[in-house]
């Protein structure tokens, strides 16, 4: 019975890429990504930054809260019940450093820091809030 499988078997041709196929076909996809990265760069660069402005605008919010309970704002973040997640440096998911600059009766502006160079051209991103929730990039990465 052996005999009668391999040679059922031994009439069939496999069709299959060759190793060269292969090697040509990643050799293009490789010249694609190179291509498209620069491009997708600044893409990638503002969703990280959408995480920068969720945050401050929590903050702005706390703030306010604060504000009205106690009428100045605060420039410490535990006091105000805001908790820094873990950075991406110490093993979390955070990219930016969030910060409270100045604080007084009158207003405060809060900093979000990119702990990380998203494009690798040695500036970090920051953005700023402020008392009015003005929101502004200071710092383009």
């Amino acid at each position: 019975m052996n005999a009668l499988n391999r040679n059922a078997f031994s009439d069939r041709t496999l069709r299959a890429f060759s190793l060269t196929e292969l090697l040509v076909v990643l050799v293009i996809i490789g010249i694609l990504v190179l291509v498209a990265m620069p491009n997708l760069m600044p893409l990638i660069s503002m969703a990280k930054a959408t995480e920068a402005q969720q945050q401050l605008t929590f903050l702005h919010s706390l703030e306010k809260s604060y504000f009205y309970t106690y009428s100045r704002y605060s420039d410490d973040l535990e006091e105000l019940g805001f908790e820094q997640a873990s950075l991406v440096t110490d093993g979390g998911n955070a990219n930016y450093r969030i910060e409270v600059v100045e604080a007084g009766e009158n207003g405060f502006k809060a900093q979000a820091v990119s702990v990380v160079d998203f494009d690798k051209d040695g500036v970090f991103n920051v953005w700023e809030i402020d008392q009015d929730k003005n929101l502004k990039e200071t710092v383009k990465d």
